[in-house]
Order: structure tokens, then C-alpha cells, then sequence
């Protein structure tokens, strides 16, 4: 397949424009402890803004004023849409420059593989475009015939993707198409030169059929960070033995093996006998900063030391994120960066 050269797919620590999350609110799955969840959406807006502007998808502007208490506010563009979630990474656009112009791709999100209702979510990003939010040039994409979500690739912007087998080729997403099938499209709608595919590593009580960003990122060209388990006697432990090894066999477009971190595997967390995906692997890539889930745990120190090596010029800033853990996600999962140019 011949790559378009005109098609990019920045990095996450590319210069960005915004960051966009959607508010918990009483419809949404959060209803019952909207108490202890506002806390965290509060605070990872606010780190957001201390570094760049911050769109806010709710149902009530003046609710979300409430919850963010003594904010300056210029820096936020709000946006009243209804919402079944708030897991923006998956529902929100993903952006390509196109001879530098930022175009959203609108792809279908049905609920991580029809497991949730996601009908109104689905909506969310052509409501975005409709409403003015983004830059006159920016340009819309209708990509609904295939089902995507921004957790579950990885582009280190320079024409390489990451992702795992577990989501792409879950039943209920794109059933039609075999693996080969799914790397051409990818290599056709990104411009992509390489597609690494993981086939192992998985987190208990994940919804999304392991999304890489729980488990592997990119944190420049030829670094990855990764989820490691040492514990003989943790459920993991095998999976993601075989998932580092795989990532040991990757290799940079120019041929070399990746500068690989291991973060520490987050200590387990439960609720109501459950064990919740709790995973460092979920930080954010703004301007300037990295915001990294804290776990009111020992671990916490360890992967922020971990991560300041990975990003040795931005800040890391910790954010608790332990309630997220109750409807199985984290930081990442909320939000979704805005190249440059596209707000």
C-alpha cells in the first residue's frame, strides 16, 4: 500500500489546542457517587487549564460552573449535549492533519462492542462540529462505518501504530474484517507505515477488551512505557510476561528496538469482590505536563519516577483518580487532546 504523505496522525505530546472531557452528571452511570467523582473531574480540569484551553461536553453549564467552584472560566468553551457516559477518549474525535490541516474523524463508538448504550455518545462529535466549538478550517469526516475508539490505538507520529488484538478484533466491532483487513484500513485512513499488534496483556475488570492505553504507550519515537507484573502469584502475571516479551520484538521504523519503561503494576483494588483496572499506563500527554492517575498507593511514587524519565522536560503531575476505578477506567480514559490549531 502506497502511503499518503499529505495524511498525519500527531503523537499525544504533539502541541495541542485543547483538551475535551464530558461531565459526570445524574443520567450517566456515576449517578450514585457523583460525590466522590466530581472531585477527580475537577481536578484533572483544572490541571487541563493551568496549561491550555479545555472543552467541556455536559448537559448543564451552570451544573459544571457549580462543581468547579472559583475556576477562571476564558479558557473553557462549553458545550450543553447529552451524553450516555463520559468517556471522552473513546466517543470523541480522533484528529489527522491533512497537509496540516487538522480533520476530525468521526468514527462509530457502540459501547466498547455493544456493551453499553452509546447512542447519544455516538452523536457527540458531529454536535461538536455543528455547534462552532472548532477552528474554521477545521474540517469534519463521516468515518461511521467503522467502529473505533481513541483508547485503543497508539500513534507515535511518524507513521507507527499500536494496538491490541484483544479490541480490534472483538466480535462485536468490526466482525467483518480479519487482522490483515483491519492493518490495511488503518494504514490507509492514518497513513500508517507500521501497525504493532499486541496479543497478550489484559487488566481485570476492564470493559474495552484491553485498550493499549491501559497497558502500552508511546512516549516519544522510540519510547514505549509499559505495564509490568512481577508477581508470580498476581492473575497477571503470565499475560503480561507474554505482552513484554512481544514488546521486546517491536521495532522502530528505522529498524531499532524501542527504548522500553516498565511502570509497576498497580496495587489491586477492589469493590464488592471485584478487582478494578487500575493501571498507570492511563496518564495524559498535555502541553507542558503529563497528568499521571494516582492510586492512594505505594506504587504511585514509583511510576511518577518512572514516568519523569520517559518525560524529562515536562512536569508530571499526579491526580487521584481511585473513584474512576468504580466504573472502570481512569484519567486517560476521560479526556481526548486537540492538535494544534483545531480549537
Amino acid at each position: 500500500m502506497i502511503v499518503n504523505p499529505a495524511i498525519r496522525f500527531p503523537a499525544e505530546w504533539e502541541p495541542q489546542s485543547a483538551v475535551m472531557m464530558t461531565w459526570a452528571h445524574p443520567q450517566t452511570d456515576w449517578k450514585a457517587m457523583l460525590d466522590e467523582v466530581i472531585p477527580c473531574f475537577t481536578a484533572i480540569a483544572k490541571a487541563i487549564l493551568q496549561h491550555e484551553k479545555l472543552i467541556i461536553v455536559c448537559p448543564s453549564i451552570q451544573d459544571v460552573k457549580r462543581d468547579l467552584g472559583e475556576v477562571d472560566t476564558s479558557k473553557i468553551i462549553f458545550c450543553e449535549l447529552p451524553s450516555n457516559d463520559t468517556w471522552a477518549r473513546d466517543h470523541a474525535p480522533l484528529t489527522v492533519l491533512v497537509q496540516n490541516n487538522p480533520v476530525l474523524l468521526d468514527f462509530t463508538f457502540n459501547g466498547w462492542g455493544l456493551k453499553f448504550p452509546a447512542n447519544l455518545d455516538n452523536q457527540i462529535t458531529r454536535r461538536l462540529y455543528d455547534s462552532g466549538v472548532f477552528a474554521p478550517q477545521v474540517v469534519y469526516k463521516n468515518m461511521q462505518f467503522m467502529v473505533l475508539e481513541g483508547g485503543s490505538i497508539e500513534s507515535d507520529g511518524q507513521g507507527t501504530l499500536m494496538t491490541t488484538a484483544e479490541c480490534l478484533l472483538s466480535p462485536n466491532r468490526n466482525a467483518c474484517k480479519t487482522r490483515d483487513e483491519i492493518t490495511e484500513s488503518l494504514k490507509f485512513i492514518f497513513a500508517a507505515k507500521q501497525v504493532l499488534w499486541l496479543n497478550h496483556g489484559y487488566l481485570a475488570g476492564d470493559d474495552t477488551d484491553s485498550h493499549i492505553d491501559t497497558l502500552a504507550r508511546f512516549c516519544s519515537p522510540d519510547t514505549i512505557v509499559y505495564v509490568r507484573c512481577d508477581d508470580e502469584t498476581d492473575e497477571h502475571f503470565a499475560a503480561l510476561q507474554a505482552m513484554e516479551a512481544e514488546l521486546k520484538t517491536f521495532k522502530t521504523l528505522s529498524g531499532q528496538p524501542y527504548r522500553l519503561l516498565p511502570l509497576p503494576m498497580a496495587a489491586p483494588v477492589y469493590f464488592a469482590g471485584e478487582r478494578l483496572p487500575a493501571t498507570y499506563a492511563n496518564f495524559l500527554i498535555i502541553n507542558g505536563a503529563v497528568l499521571m492517575p494516582t492510586y492512594d498507593s505505594p506504587h504511585d511514587v514509583i511510576a511518577q519516577a518512572v514516568l519523569q524519565s520517559a518525560f524529562p522536560n515536562r512536569q508530571i503531575v499526579p491526580i487521584p483518580c481511585l473513584p474512576l476505578l468504580r466504573q472502570h477506567g481512569s484519567l486517560h480514559c476521560l479526556t481526548m487532546q486537540m492538535v494544534a490549531g483545531a480549537v
